[in-house]
């Protein structure tokens, strides 16, 4: 049931953040059918807002409608993680390799704390924790290289990599080995060497990459 009673915004407005959240963390999985009549019921609305939102979230590409079967939550090919993760290799390798020159202490202070609880967050299993913490140490970097533009790329991003995020931590063995790929992101911006710093970061990314083009494509041509 959603909680609208002290909230001025739209009806549809209130909805469609809401069933878009569900599809970005995975509470609603890829592939699922959306249906309207269950999911109004379920918000304690109409369908019509419903409808709408269902229509607005098509035209994002996060869900997809079939004529005569219905609307699903798009799903997520193993050649979309590569495309995403291409593009973050290149952003946050420049992103890291301006804050190596340009984060100020207060910001690096922030980046340590956010590594440390990670690290916290991986030790007790906890993978809303670990997803939150991760999509902070990222954005903290990209504030750090004080790049305006660079930001407002970044932020274009965000839905697609959150999405992509709660896919890939259902692997855990993937979640351990972060902290260490943090670390060495760290000391690069520590070190002040933009080069390294970049290089960590760009190695970061690879790895994901490497887990998506091993692990899912595999999964992926089981399932054909």
């Amino acid at each position: 049931m959603l909680n609208i009673d002290n909230s001025h915004r739209p009806l549809r407005e209130i909805v469609y953040d809401e069933l878009k959240m569900q599809i970005l963390t995975g509470q609603i999985e890829p592939g699922t059918r959306m249906m309207e009549v269950e999911m109004a019921k379920e918000m304690g609305v109409s369908r019509t807002p419903v409808r709408e939102a269902i229509r607005k979230l098509e035209k994002e590409g996060l869900v997809t409608i079939e004529p005569r079967r219905g609307a699903y939550a798009s799903e997520v090919s193993v050649r979309d993680m590569i495309e995403i993760l291409e593009v973050r290799e290149e952003i946050e390798g420049l992103a890291t390799e301006l804050a190596a020159k340009r984060m100020d202490d207060d910001t690096k202070a922030r980046l340590y704390r956010t590594a440390d609880k990670y690290g916290e967050a991986v030790k007790d299993n906890d993978t809303g924790e670990m997803i939150k913490l991760d999509t902070e140490f990222h954005h903290i970097i990209v504030e750090g290289s004080s790049n305006k533009i660079l930001m407002n790329v970044v932020e274009q991003l965000q839905e697609l990599v959150l999405r992509f995020r709660y896919i890939y931590y259902d692997d855990f063995r993937r979640a351990e080995k972060m902290p260490r790929e943090h670390k060495a992101i760290i000391e690069g911006i520590k070190s002040g060497n933009a080069k390294s710093a970049r290089k960590a970061a760009e190695d970061h990314v690879e790895q994901l990459k490497s887990v998506v083009e091993n692990d899912y494509a595999f999964a992926e041509s089981d399932r054909r």
